[in-house]
Parts: structure tokens; sequence; C-alpha cells
């Protein structure tokens, strides 16, 4: 199963030419050469490549690591808002 990690390694990797061996967890992502604007340009690729929407709000990403759990924190919160209403939960009806 590939991982959030994976997939992430995958675009630094493609779109930065960076090295595997530089991409942990807790690497700086402007050790990495990823300033402010190419934070933002990594988000679009990711909001792409996840297919996600990403929220308007600021949000500080320091480490590779936390851009991980930050795309996996919306994965999981917008999955949970993909999913149709159960008989416990009847939808609502136009009247």
């Amino acid at each position: 199963m590939t991982t959030t990690f994976d997939r992430l390694s995958a675009i630094l990797r493609k779109d930065y030419k960076l090295q595997p061996e530089r991409l942990t967890h807790d690497a700086p992502l402007e050790s990495l050469g990823i300033d402010s604007l190419g934070t933002v340009e990594l988000l679009w690729n990711i909001e792409d490549t996840f297919e996600i929407k990403l929220p308007s709000d600021p949000v500080e990403l320091t480490t590779l690591g936390d851009v991980v759990r930050y795309v996996d924190e919306l994965i999981a919160g917008q999955a949970a808002e993909s999913v149709p209403p159960t008989a416990a939960e009847p939808a609502l009806r136009a009247t």
C-alpha cells in the first residue's frame, strides 16, 4: 500500500528533483529548498495528486511530516463528508 509519505516523496522527487535520502519525516521544508511560495505550489500539486480540496485558511507546515499529517487529516475529513447518510441519519428532502 502506498502511503501519503510515499506519494508526497514522489512529487518532491519529480517536481523538485530531490534525492530520496533527503526526504524524511523530520526534514524541514526550507532545508529542501521549499520556501513559502514553493509550499503553495506544493500544496496545489498535492490537491491534484490526492484529489482533495485544500481550505483557504493558512496553515503552518514546517517539516515533511507536518505536510503528511495535514494531508492525512484533510483526506480523512473529506472522506467523512462524502459518506452518504445511513438509515439512522435520513437525508434531508426538499419539500
